[in-house]
């Protein structure tokens, strides 16, 4: 009797519309990020950091495209960032990212204009616009390639933010590079990399509006019902214990949007003035009260 053959479940619309998004959002990250660097960096010689930064390197120095350099860079990276950061649907989103970026950057180029000759404002903005672009294409589980698949690496293995591992695999190269361009150029990307890694944080993690608090406390039932009835807010109750008495202890776990900061300390400062209480940011947080959980 010969076996039933596995079939795959055939795809519902709801993840036939999740995928969507995604392309659309790779598209959009990779239109930014070639629009700001026709607009801010390319026009005032402002190398970017990682591949991109060699192939406007070898743009300056030899006229070769840009776009068609980097497609050239980024083929090895490629390979390595399917075989170790997720497999071909990592390397169908990571391509399609690199390819409309690079195409976009050479298409873009003569029908975008330089927007601004100041250091200040090329510097800032064009460290916004491609910490932008590139934390819309991380959100849509794909890279830009080049230093982008070296840090979702070692995002993957170390846990370190995305944001910083690009800080500092981009300071290497431009300050490798700050002998082919200047150092001044080099230090104004060195400025446009750090504001790009702030904004990917950001744009991965959500702006921080929010603030999570722990309280422990001797009269956890009254901050309990002042939260609940002063703030109408929801809070988890934690089983905890005392490290030095031993002693158990509840916790109470509660998160507050920034303005409800000072109330919350009202309601355990007049419940509790000795109680203990720790507030730390959230930088995004889902559910009920707050935002809906992305589909």
């Amino acid at each position: 009797m010969m076996k039933k053959r596995f079939q795959l479940p055939k795809p519902s619309l709801k993840i036939v519309l999740l995928e969507v998004r995604d392309y659309a959002q790779l598209t959009i990250g990779a239109l930014i990020i070639a629009a700001g660097l026709n607009a801010f960096l390319a026009p005032n010689r402002v190398v970017s950091g990682g591949v991109t930064g060699i192939a406007m390197i070898a743009n300056i120095l030899f006229g070769l495209p840009t776009g068609i350099v980097l497609l050239c860079l980024n083929i090895p990276l490629l390979l390595v960032g399917m075989y170790y950061a997720g497999g071909w649907r990592f390397g169908i989103r990571t391509v399609y990212a690199t390819v409309v970026m690079a195409l976009a950057i050479d298409l873009l180029a003569p029908f975008v204009p330089q927007v601004t000759q100041d250091p200040l404002l090329y510097t800032i903005f064009g460290g916004l616009v491609d910490g932008l672009g590139m934390g819309l294409v991380f959100r849509a589980r794909g890279t830009t390639g080049g230093t982008d698949i070296i840090a979702k690496l070692v995002n993957r293995f170390t846990g370190m933010q995305l944001g910083q591992v690009i800080l500092w695999a981009n300071t290497a190269v431009l300050l490798a590079a700050a002998g082919f361009v200047g150092l001044q150029p080099a230090l104004y990307a060195l400025i446009v990399s750090f504001v790009g890694s702030r904004v990917v944080d950001a744009v991965q993690e959500g702006a921080v509006y929010a603030r999570t608090a722990m309280i422990v406390s001797r009269k956890p039932n009254a901050i309990r019902q002042g939260v609940l009835e002063e703030l109408q807010r929801g809070l988890t109750v934690l089983e905890g214990r005392g490290g030095y008495t031993e002693a158990d202890q509840e916790v109470l776990y509660v998160v507050v949007a920034k303005s409800e900061i000072a109330a919350l300390k009202r309601v355990v400062r007049l419940a509790d003035p000795q109680a203990f209480v720790v507030i730390t940011e959230a930088h995004e947080v889902l559910g009920y009260g707050f935002q809906p959980m992305p589909g």
